[in-house]
């Protein structure tokens, strides 16, 4: 049976930063972009973080390759219906960062946005997406060139190249069956496995330097308490959420049999709603903006409970 191995948000916070380990880094982007990656930096944001409780469980990791190109990896668990703007926000919070003041827009860096999802998002069968950015023809269809003039300035052969590109990893949708090699990464990623017959580059280094086993006692505990902690944050996200829409229901259809049945399930609605609002803010485990989604109340609403949590 194979062996447990670390799981690589894990990996990537504590592991993957070390210029030794940077093979399976590589190994799993080469994989993925279908190109042969070298990183050759890792580079601090302010959203890397420590605990899995900062940015809702987000585990970033931004690198520069070989053509100074910023690839930004982020992990996600929870459930975020506005993650697709996240993800666009995040990309241009990267181009500005690396743009000085003083250069020209033809210096805006290349990036590529690699999410990797542990939730269901959007509607679709396939658990690889990939998005870029075209430019087409009203009358003619035709797909908008770069000029010689802009292939020389850009450094760039095609219209797509210069715009940020996107991979979504939906790991939970994979079956589990590997076809290719991009597909034992995301067996790894799934199941924190590696089959002995895979051969995906940087999984054999995985293998070798994410067995629990291998871990400094204190790091293994570390460890055990991250994972401890997502099942938790994951726990009273259904428990609280869950439970209180049920009797938030309840309580709309009996306000609604004495007021009128449409105007009191609406209030009781959103008066249970904010009870698992003020709940899910006394846990300290969602940020404000997540809250707000799952209980639809709006940030200010939000903002004002955790401000009066008594009101």
């Amino acid at each position: 049976m194979p062996r447990k191995l670390i799981s690589f948000d894990w990996a990537m916070k504590k592991l993957l930063r070390s210029k030794a380990n940077f093979e399976i880094l590589e190994g799993f982007l080469s994989e993925l972009l279908k190109d042969d990656i070298q990183v050759l930096e890792i580079l601090e944001s302010g959203s890397n973080k420590d605990s899995s409780q900062d940015k809702s469980n987000q585990v970033d990791l931004k690198v520069k390759n070989q053509k100074d190109e910023i690839i930004i990896i982020e992990v996600q668990y929870q459930s975020e219906y506005d993650y697709l703007q996240r993800i666009l926000f995040g990309t241009s919070k990267v181009i500005v960062e690396h743009l000085d003041k003083n250069d020209s827009y033809a210096k805006v860096v290349k990036v590529i946005s690699v999410n990797i999802l542990y939730f269901d998002l959007g509607h679709g069968k396939d658990y690889v997406y990939f998005g870029t950015t075209n430019f087409q023809g009203v009358h003619y269809q035709d797909i908008l060139g770069l000029s010689k003039e802009q292939k020389s300035l850009y450094s760039k052969r095609r219209v797509y190249e210069v715009f940020p590109e996107y991979y979504l990893i939906k790991v939970n949708s994979f079956n589990d069956i590997a076809k290719d090699t991009l597909d034992e990464w995301i067996y790894f990623l799934k199941n924190e496995e590696i089959k002995g017959d895979f051969k995906a580059k940087g999984l054999k280094k995985a293998k070798q330097e994410l067995d629990i086993l291998k871990l400094p006692e204190k790091e293994r505990l570390a460890y055990e308490r991250y994972q401890d902690d997502l099942h938790y944050q994951a726990s009273m996200v259904e428990s609280s959420y869950t439970i209180g829409m049920k009797e938030g229901m309840k309580e709309g259809i009996e306000k609604g049999r004495q007021e009128g049945r449409a105007e009191g399930r609406a209030e009781g609605k959103k008066e249970r709603n904010i009870e698992i609002a003020r709940n899910l803010l006394a846990a300290d485990v969602l940020d404000v903006q997540v809250i707000a989604q799952m209980t639809e109340l709006t940030r200010t609403e939000v903002e004002e409970i955790k401000a009066c949590p008594e009101s």
